[in-house]
């Protein structure tokens, strides 16, 4: 587990960490979530809570790079797509690859950091084919810094109890989703 260290933006070694803390996180929720290639992982991240600050009161795109390049270096090599939840300012629209949504409507947004959130703009300036929709079902969610990504998370949503519970200060939360329980008393169910 993390402990809410205190950091400096100038640190070189904050960015190294900040990747590490991110990697190390995708590893975990990966194996955990029991995730496949083609699925998706909705993320939402406050740079500014990863430094310690209020929601949307210091967007920091380096933070943000480092978040999206450790969630990748993981998720990339497994075919499992990363959707970066935008800010409030953009309706929490979503950045993904056009091949993890083919079929769905776009809408016309480039993400910035004051509009949008360091994170989203670094995951639209590092994907290949990038596209903002309006929303999305996920198979698995991390949400850095009490973003509420709910809303992007496929029913039913089940968290995670992962030892990674922080990047930066930013306290992180996990989910998987599993199909829907039907029937009654007769239904059989597995995994």
């Amino acid at each position: 587990m993390y402990s809410k260290d205190v950091f400096s933006i100038e640190d070189g070694e904050l960015i190294r960490k900040i990747y590490d803390q991110s990697a190390e996180l995708a590893v975990e929720l990966a194996e955990s979530a029991a995730l496949r290639p083609g699925q998706t992982v909705v993320v939402g991240c406050s740079t500014s809570e990863i430094l310690g600050d209020n929601p949307g009161s210091h967007s920091a795109p380096e933070i943000g790079k480092a978040v999206f390049d450790g969630l990748n270096s993981v998720f990339g090599p497994k075919g499992i797509f990363i959707a970066a939840q935008c800010c409030e300012h953009l309706n929490r629209a979503i950045v993904v690859s056009y091949a993890a949504v083919p079929n769905s409507e776009t809408v016309c947004v480039v993400p910035q950091p004051k509009a949008g959130g360091s994170f989203a703009t670094a995951c639209y300036n590092s994907l290949q084919d990038p596209v903002v929709v309006e929303e999305i079902k996920a198979d698995a969610g991390i949400d850095i810094g009490r973003t509420l990504i709910g809303m992007h998370l496929k029913r039913v949503a089940v968290p995670l109890r992962l030892k990674h519970e922080y990047i930066g200060q930013a306290i992180v939360t996990c989910a998987r989703t599993r199909p829907k329980y039907i029937g009654g008393e007769r239904a059989v169910y597995h995994r």
